[in-house]
């Protein structure tokens, strides 16, 4: 009786493993690319679009100035004591500006509108599927994917760089509490500092992240529920599975992203 040898058994796990990775990417791709697509389809769904602008925008904005303004204020709090080892604490305003528009401001944005809204559409689609909803619009010729999840798309697309733009202001403003109020530094140099640090490539660096993780959030959340059936768990314990990976999962690729995306555009 032949055996294979162990390192071919090891390198055909592998093989499999790297194909299967493979496969779900492409099924990521073409989800998302759907989704696009029928996005501008006709009729446009003008009224669902807006209404999930209010519910993954609006209702976004106190959780994300909540964490904007205390980000800041710990940004210039220990930008302070950093800087004033070196008798460079004046450029305060430009630590706190140049971290939150490079940085912290798309990526907490992001990760804060994955717990609040990314996990809500990822169990609403999930019980939509374990509930037979989305098989029946499948049955009324309605496609699922245009009536559900493209709005979802266009929604995110416009309300991500406006809460990031939203971020970066709070942040700034909560740097501007610490450093300014608390610890003493004028406020002439610490807006002064802020204006003349940040460039229109910071801004637009800042704005093709966003973007970019709006569409990490929608495709990975969406897919997740979307595809929930497909789990090894069903019923109630399929969705909170499901939500929970894509929670996971997209909180993962956004910080792996970003990391890209600093790369590219520095």
């Amino acid at each position: 009786m032949n055996t294979v040898p162990y390192p071919l058994m090891t390198l055909n796990r592998l093989g499999r493993f790297a194909i299967a990775r493979l496969r779900r990417l492409g099924r990521y791709a073409l989800f998302f690319l759907r989704s696009f697509l029928l996005m501008f389809s006709w009729p446009l769904q003008v009224n669902k679009i807006l209404q999930q602008v209010y519910f993954i925008g609006m209702k976004s904005v106190s959780v994300i100035c909540l964490t904007a303004v205390s980000i800041g204020m710990v940004l210039g709090l220990h930008g302070y004591y950093t800087l004033v080892k070196f008798g460079s604490e004046g450029v305060l305003g430009a630590a706190v500006a140049l971290t939150l528009i490079r940085e912290l401001g798309p990526v907490l944005t992001a990760i804060m509108l994955i717990g609040r809204a990314g996990s809500a559409m990822a169990a609403e689609l999930g019980i939509m599927r374990i509930s037979e909803q989305i098989d029946a619009l499948e049955t009324m010729d309605i496609d699922p994917i245009r009536f559900l999840v493209s709005p979802k798309l266009a929604a995110t697309l416009i309300s991500m760089p406006l809460l990031t733009a939203m971020a970066d202001v709070v942040g700034i403003i909560g740097g501007y509490l610490t450093g300014v109020l608390m610890l003493g530094i004028s406020s002439g140099i610490y807006f002064s500092r802020v204006e003349s640090s940040i460039q229109m490539a910071d801004i637009m660096g800042g704005f093709i992240k966003s973007v970019v993780f709006a569409v990490v959030i929608i495709t990975v959340c969406c897919f997740k529920g979307f595809h929930t059936h497909e789990g090894p768990e069903f019923g109630a314990k399929g969705v909170s599975l499901s939500t929970t990976s894509a929670v996971v999962i997209a909180s993962v690729l956004v910080l792996i992203t970003n990391y890209v995306l600093t790369s590219l555009l520095l």
